[in-house]
Order: structure tokens, then sequence, then C-alpha cells
């Protein structure tokens, strides 16, 4: 790259940089042009397209200036003639390693755009801690786009090197007294480029959110920075849900366990402000067996009577023996948040989910921690390996005291990139539940499919496929439709089953997308009560997945003091009901159909979600001021228990 000797003369010792800046502007923009016409139906009705670039080339400013920092705090030490040589070879690989990131993030972004429907944020970190997993999934499934992505990244790293070869031996230090006149204006220019505001708070990803889709938003910014911002944020996990504003604890308690179900219980307990006591709604001589099959991705996407595609006829058949939900939504959109809903009746934040955070890996309640005390069998049954999404920490610090994962499993018949398929999961699921029934010993289990997760893998013969090719999302949960209800069939001549309480629900569904801030019509999910002496139901409230913890144990014939503030539907069916969604930055509560959204930094919205059309229809103005704090006591309610160990029983010190 020819560079000017006036330029070199003038920018010195920062000419690497700058020229690092100039690449990533342009690199970036090129990026973002490419996907604003890849997304231009969406793009060119939320906003000004000239404003959103414009607005992307500050949040690429803000991404090269956050790179800059640290060589800029080291160039009084290195810049100097005497350790100049220091300085050129750091800065050539401190520009090379920050162009390969941004290339590397960018080249990925629309794979992860098509999984998640946004750009890469904290999901793209966490997956990166399982590597084995990952990798296997992405040579499975996606060869093509993984061996693509990183012979791009290489031509342009070697090409970018060959350019800045140049760039670096023309490098030159200044004179003492130019350096320490200059060194404080390019201090300024990166804390400028950084802060990119005069108001109180810097910029942040939530301040480009100019429109009503959430997509659109993030592809104003940058991958790089939106990863670099999301890894900065798992930082302050504990006070994650202060992102929307803040509440006295005092008015945040009130607000946040003021529902109708809760009226006629009393928390007397001002460490574990949630710890009340429930009587069952059934009455039992002997409490009954519980399992929970919690299927990878089973949206109601996937269920015709739910307005999905018709690729479940056993669950649609075994909707007709129990409780059937006709409005559950999922909490969040990976599986932990699933799990954390579910078995601990958990409500959601912007953090990471409990399963993964480090003050929930022991002490933390689960259906685990008042089964066991009951004497109980309390068990995990999962195909894939349970160290994943750190499961097994999670299960084994909280009262689920039986791990049977794909190394217990004896010769599964398939076994593909997450592991044994349905089938083989539900074998090794019923032998447990058998060899329970004949030691007398009652159990509770939470078994965790996943044949329905990328690449798609299963086993050939079993199911007549609803489309080619074989490996698609459509067949693969098909297959584990079909695994389901060979399993329930079977279970149905076993003598545990008059005795046990068998609960269907999805983690989440397979992709969440749409272009809404919060795109509800992805959250809903099927729900299934089956087994004992279950009579069928159909429950038409909006429930949510902590609501299915306290009717479980209500269910079961259990009383007792718990920390669960979900809805017990075996007293109460009738009443409207409420839901809670966290997608990305956006938490919402949904009351019926009415909506009310927080946003990180910016004022709160209510819209209208329409569940036939599976529209949300924003109503500017329509949210009252009582009704955002009531929301956002909901939000900080679970970081306040999370920070104060506060989600136990009296007996679990923390």
């Amino acid at each position: 790259m020819p560079v000017p000797s006036k330029v070199v003369r003038f920018l010195g010792p920062y000419l690497q940089y700058a020229v690092m800046v100039l690449l990533i502007l342009l690199l970036l923009t090129a990026s973002r042009v490419g996907l604003f016409v890849w997304q231009f139906d969406r793009v060119s009705v939320a906003g000004d397209i000239s404003t959103m670039l414009l607005q992307g080339v500050r949040a690429d400013l803000i991404f090269a200036g956050l790179w800059l920092i640290i060589p800029v705090l080291l160039a009084p030490l290195l810049a100097g003639e005497k350790r100049f040589f220091l300085w050129r070879g750091f800065s050539h690989f401190w520009v090379l390693l920050g162009l390969c990131l941004a290339i590397f993030i960018e080249v990925s972004t629309p794979q992860f755009i098509l999984q998640y429907d946004i750009r890469p944020n904290r999901l793209y970190i966490e997956y990166l801690k399982y590597p084995k997993e990952v990798f296997s999934t992405l040579w499975q499934g996606y060869r093509a786009m993984l061996l693509g992505g990183v012979a791009v990244t290489v031509f342009m790293l070697w090409l970018l090197n060959r350019v800045f070869i140049n760039v670096t031996t023309k490098t030159q230090p200044y004179p003492a007294k130019i350096f320490w006149f200059s060194w404080p204006l390019v201090v300024l220019l990166v804390f400028s480029a950084v802060r990119s505001t005069t108001e109180h708070r810097p910029a942040n990803p939530a301040m480009f959110a100019i429109t009503s889709d959430a997509l659109v938003n993030s592809l104003i910014i940058n991958s790089p920075y939106s990863v670099l911002y999301a890894l900065y944020n798992m930082k302050h996990e504990a006070r994650s849900s202060e992102i929307y504003g803040k509440l006295p604890d005092v008015e945040m308690l009130k607000l946040a366990l003021d529902w109708p179900w809760l009226k006629h219980v009393s928390f007397n307990n001002s460490e574990l402000p949630t710890l009340h006591y429930r009587e069952a709604a059934m009455k039992r001589s002997k409490p009954l067996n519980l399992v929970i099959i919690l299927q990878e991705s089973l949206g109601a996407t996937f269920v015709e009577s739910l307005g999905g595609v018709p690729v479940t006829p056993e669950l649609e058949k075994l909707k007709h023996d129990g409780w059937w939900f006709e409005q559950m939504y999922a909490t969040g959109t990976r599986s932990v948040r699933g799990i954390e809903a579910v078995v601990s009746g958990f409500m959601p934040t912007p953090a990471q989910s409990t399963v993964k955070l480090s003050l929930s890996q022991q002490n933390f309640y689960t259906l685990g921690s008042t089964l066991t005390q009951q004497g109980y069998n309390t068990s995990f049954i999962y195909g894939g390996e349970a160290h994943f999404d750190n499961m097994r920490s999670f299960f084994t610090g909280n009262d689920i005291n039986q791990i049977i994962d794909l190394p217990q499993m004896s010769n599964p018949v398939f076994v593909g990139s997450w592991g044994a398929s349905d089938e083989d999961l539900f074998t090794a699921a019923a032998k447990h539940f058998s060899d329970m029934h004949q030691q007398k010993q009652p159990f509770f289990s939470l078994v965790f499919t996943s044949s329905n997760h990328t690449p798609f893998e299963f086993p050939d013969g079993r199911i007549s496929l609803y489309e080619q090719p074989k490996a698609t999302m459509n067949n693969s949960v098909k297959y584990a439709d079909y695994a389901l209800g060979k399993f329930i069939s079977e279970a149905r001549e076993q003598p545990y089953w008059q005795d046990t309480l068998f609960l269907i629900v999805a983690d989440h569904d397979n992709r969440v997308y749409g272009n809404n801030l919060v795109p509800v019509e992805k959250f809903h999910i099927p729900a299934l009560i089956l087994g004992a002496d279950i009579t069928p139901k159909r429950i038409e409230p909006v429930a949510s997945q902590i609501d299915l913890a306290p009717t479980m144990l209500s269910l079961m014939g259990i009383s007792g003091s718990t920390p669960l503030i979900g809805r017990d539907f075996a007293r109460d069916d009738s009443s409207s009901g409420r839901a809670f969604m966290q997608f990305d930055q956006y938490f919402a509560l949904m009351e019926q159909q009415q909506l009310t959204i927080l946003r990180p930094q910016q004022p709160a919205i209510g819209a209208i979600y329409d569940p036939v059309a599976k529209s949300v229809t924003i109503e500017a103005g329509s949210v009252s001021d009582v009704q955002i704090k009531r929301t956002l006591a909901q939000v900080l309610l679970p970081s306040y228990l999370y920070r104060q160990q506060a989600y136990r029983l009296p007996d679990q010190k923390p």
C-alpha cells in the first residue's frame, strides 16, 4: 500500500493503526451493505437506510477505538526511539489480530442470523466454550460454510499481512517532544471514539436500536462490537436486569409478587422473600412419580393445531389424553433458559441462565430440592454429554442425584453429533423407571431430548419423510415425535404408568425470528400433562414455563414450602394469565394479548399481540408508568434472588 511520505511523517508511530481504522471502516461497511441487501425487505421498511448506514460507521469507530485502547496505553513504554522495534512488531501483530477477529466474526454472521435472526451476541461466546460439540455440528451440518469461512479469513489475513509488511517498515517514531505533545490528543481521540456521545452514558448497542425490528437494529452495528459488548456484560450478570432501570427492594418485591394466585399465601421469611407454603390441589396417600420430557426446539411452529407444520402427529394424538396448554410460552431462546424455567420455576433475565452462573451451582432451588426431601430418586437423562452448557454441574449441585448421559448408555443404536438418538434416550429412561419401580423408589426424572438439533441426524427407516432431503428441521422433528409416541405407548403398558405424571414440554422453538422487537409467536410452545389419573382438559389462558413446576407438585399431591411463584393450574385455570419472555436485550411481560416491552436505556413500549395473525402491533404511549414499574419488578426480582442467594429452601445454606 503506497503511503505518501507526508502522511508517514504526520502519523509517525500510529501509521499502522490509522491504516487499520481505515480498513475496518471499509470492511465493516461493506459487510453491512451486503447484509442490508440480503435483508432488504426488512431493512427498507424499518427506517431511512442512509441514516442507518451512518450510524453503522459510528458503531465501527467504537469497535476500532476499543481495539486501540491497549496499544495507545502501551505507547509511552514502547513507541520511543529506543524500543521502537518492539512497537513495530507488536503493532503489526495487534493490527492483524484485530482485522482477523473482525473478518472471521463478520464472515460467520450470515449463518448466525439464519439460526437466531440477529447478529452474533452472547450466544456466540457461550458456544465457543464447547468446541467439540460445536465443531461436530459445524462439520456435519455446515461443512461448506465452515471451510469457506476459514478460507476467506485466511486469504484476507494473508493479503492484509502483505499490505502491512510495507506499512510496518515505513512506520517511524516521533521525536520525544512531538510524541508527548501528541499522545494526549491520541488518547482523547480514542476515548471519544469509544464513548461516541456526550450523553451521561457512553454509547452501547441499545442506542442503535432505532427500529421496531430487532434484526435490523443489530445490522446497524457490527458483529465484533456486538460480541465484545456481550463479553463485557457477562461480568455484570448479578445486576444484569438493571439495564432496564431500578426500584427500591421493598417496592420491587411488592410489585413482583402481586399476582392473583399469590394473594392467599404468606411470605414470612425476609431472607427468602418468595418462600411460601402451598397446599396441593390433589390429596394423595402416596405422591406420584414425575417425568419431565423436555423436547429440544419443539415450538408451536411444528404443531398443526397450534398453527404450525403438521410434523407432530403423535403429540396431536396424545393431547386428547391429558391437560393441553393452548397458550404456553417459553421464557427464552436457549435450552438452559428452558431448564431453569421448567425445573426451577425461575424467571428470565438478560444474564445467562442460572444453569451457567456461579452463585447458582449449589443451594439453588430445583424440583429436586423438594423431591429429595420426600425420598425420591432424582435424575437427569440426556442423550449427549451432560457437561454441555454446564448442566452436569448445575444438576449435581442442586439435588439431582443421578446423571445418565451418553457414556452411561449401553450400546446405543444411533449416535449423531449431539449424542444418542431419542429412541436410545427413551430406552435408557424406560430402563431406569422400571428399575426404580422394582425397587419401590419414587422417582423424578428430567429427560432431555436432542435429535431435533442441527445438523438434524436421526436413524433411517423410522418415518416417512416430510420433505427432501432427509437432514432438515421438519424431518428431525417428525422423528423426535415418532420416538416420543413410541415411548409413551410402551410406558402405558408398564406398571409405573398409574403412579407417574408425565410432562411433555419444549425448551424453546427451533429458530426465534421475526420483524418485531420480541417475536412472540416464536416463544409459543406445546405443553402436555398426562399419565396417572389425569383426565383430558384444555387450558386456555396464557401460561409460562415457570407455571409448570408448582402445577406438577400440586398434581403429584405434594404440599410444602417452596420459592416457586408460578401459577398452580391445578387450582385455577379460568382467570387470565401472563408470560415472561427474554429476547436478546429485550424483556416482555405479556398479559393475555397486552405486551409491555422493556428496552435497555430506552423508554418501555406497549404493544398488542394477535395470536391469530401472529403479529405484534406497537401502541405508542399506551403503557403507563404503573405498568412499566410492574414489568420492571418482574425482571428485577430474579436478579435480586440470584444476587442474594435467596432462591432456595431454608435448609439449603448459601
